[in-house]
């Protein structure tokens, strides 16, 4: 059985993020889809993605570290000359072959496996992740075949129970160690551990039970979302081989950039110009959110910086526990384009204010305007 951590390309003591980040690059690179008809893809994606399962859980993990498997150790064996197959046999003797603990013993019986999850991305406007929205994603993926229904069996046949295992999935293997017979299990190689074999196969989809699809699934985005977000549809990724229940689709979210507003988490934030004369007297202004039109009111004597708010015209709460706010700056805007007319009334109002300004027939300041000009 090959190293679980080699398989993944990490060290024994990787944390769970190096894990994941590992099994998607690998993932990616040895999918099936990226490897049309290339022999031993599938079975190598399938080996990175066991190794991942077992890594990723914690009680895997610790069992496959200590024990070089993730399957329940067995017990040691002959102990003052007891029972020589392990703890089985002392679950046969008292408790009928189940074990007391729950979860079934010897009798229980494999399955097949699970299908993969699938990753994909959609692209949405900044009004639809704020409001939400439902968008139809193609997913490249296994289906179940229609030929066979999943069984892997040709029409008219079915799997048989693997001679071997019993149709258990895994087999028995006992060896002499220092302190007496030790009992293991592992997958059984004829069956692959799913008890079952198929003598004729399905020419549909040559045994899997699953054929490659394109499938579309409309995805209800919730009010809220932003780029990073992920959506998760649990049983709507890959098909499992023979029969196995399907994996996850996971959707990344993408917001496009909106042409006035920026997003801070919950918060909305706008620069709203306005002019001298607006700034100075104040005004009201008809202003468009996202949900429609809001009058904006401007006091007098507003300077540049000053921020009003409307509250809960920001993005909601993913979960409905509330909505942002829209902040609005207000910046003033220096006229720099006055006529004769419109500077003379400038100059009057600041002789009223005794405020010096710059002679208008000389000076830096006018050889500076008649530059722009």
């Amino acid at each position: 059985m090959a190293d679980h951590y080699a398989l993944l390309g990490v060290s024994r003591d990787a944390s769970p993020d190096d894990i994941k980040k590992a099994y998607r690059r690998l993932a990616r690179q040895h999918h099936p889809d990226v490897n049309p008809g290339e022999p031993g893809a599938e079975t190598r994606f399938r080996e990175i993605t066991i190794a991942y399962e077992v890594l990723s859980d914690p009680q895997r993990r610790a069992r496959y570290d200590r024990y070089g498997t993730d399957e329940e150790p067995a017990a040691f064996s002959n102990f003052n000359g007891g029972f020589g197959g392990g703890i089985g046999d002392l679950f046969d003797a008292f408790f009928g072959g189940q074990s007391p603990f729950g979860g079934g013993g010897r009798d229980q019986r494999a399955g097949p496996p699970a299908g993969e999850d699938l990753e994909t991305v959609i692209d949405l406007a900044f009004e639809e992740a704020v409001f939400g929205a439902r968008h139809d994603v193609d997913v490249r993926t296994f289906a179940t075949c229609g030929e066979c229904e999943g069984s892997g069996a040709s029409p008219g046949t079915s799997p048989q129970t693997c001679p071997d295992c019993g149709g258990a999935g895994q087999v028995r293997r006992v060896r002499q160690s220092i302190l007496g017979q030790m009992v293991t299990t592992g997958p059984c190689a004829r069956c692959n551990g799913l008890g079952q074999v198929i003598a004729d196969r399905c020419r549909a989809c040559a045994g899997d039970g699953r054929v490659r699809d394109t499938t579309t699934y409309a995805v209800d985005v919730p009010a809220g979302v932003d780029t990073g977000t992920t959506l998760k549809l649990g049983g709507k990724g890959a098909a499992g081989p023979r029969g196995g229940r399907r994996g996850d689709l996971y959707v990344h979210v993408r917001v496009a950039a909106h042409d006035r507003f920026t997003r801070d988490g919950l918060t909305l934030r706008h620069s709203q110009p306005i002019s001298f004369a607006q700034a100075a007297l104040g005004t009201k202004l008809d202003y468009e959110t996202l949900d429609g039109p809001e009058e904006l009111v401007i006091p007098p004597g507003t300077q540049t910086g000053t921020v009003v708010r409307l509250r809960e015209k920001g993005v909601p709460e993913v979960r409905g526990r509330g909505r942002g706010d829209l902040l609005i700056e207000l910046v003033v805007e220096t006229p720099s384009d006055l006529d004769e007319e419109q500077e003379q009334l400038l100059r009057q109002l600041a002789e009223l204010r005794g405020e010096p300004v710059a002679d208008p027939d000389h000076g830096f300041f006018s050889k500076l305007r008649s530059a722009f000009r």
